[in-house]
């Protein structure tokens, strides 16, 4: 892979009684919200919106997989770290973990891909991003 980085986001994802499931851990679907914040979180949701609202492009999750470790629970703070390196013009490609609070390891891990689609929905080239310029 090419432009890979050493940079790691951490972004913070309080877990609710709401994300978890009748065994009172997090319902396993749920860890793609909090790696989408996070996303969200680096990229900009400003600048997101931005792209949606006015340029008329947005992203679309390619490809994904999850390994699922240790089940985080109702009160947890969540340590979500993303590492991102892009793939050619057209793909961003995520790496994410979910830390428990004082963990050893990470409690779910996630890579996942990421296209830019015009309003067509076809795809065209990730545009240019300062948080992709760390990756160079």
């Amino acid at each position: 892979m090419n432009n890979s980085n050493n940079k790691t986001h951490n972004f913070s994802a309080r877990v609710y009684y709401e994300d978890t499931d009748h065994s009172g851990v997090v319902y396993h679907a749920n860890y793609l919200k909090f790696f989408e914040r996070a996303r969200e979180d680096l990229i900009g949701v400003k600048k997101l919106s931005n792209m949606w609202h006015e340029q008329k492009i947005g992203f679309a999750v390619y490809k994904t997989s999850l390994g699922f470790y240790e089940g985080a629970v109702f009160g947890d703070l969540l340590d979500i770290k993303t590492k991102w390196k892009k793939e050619g013009k057209y793909k961003i490609v995520f790496s994410h973990e979910a830390w428990r609070p004082n963990a050893k390891k990470a409690a779910v891990t996630c890579t996942l891909e990421l296209v830019c689609l015009n309003a067509d929905k076809k795809l065209m080239p990730i545009p240019d991003f300062e948080f992709l310029e760390l990756s160079d």
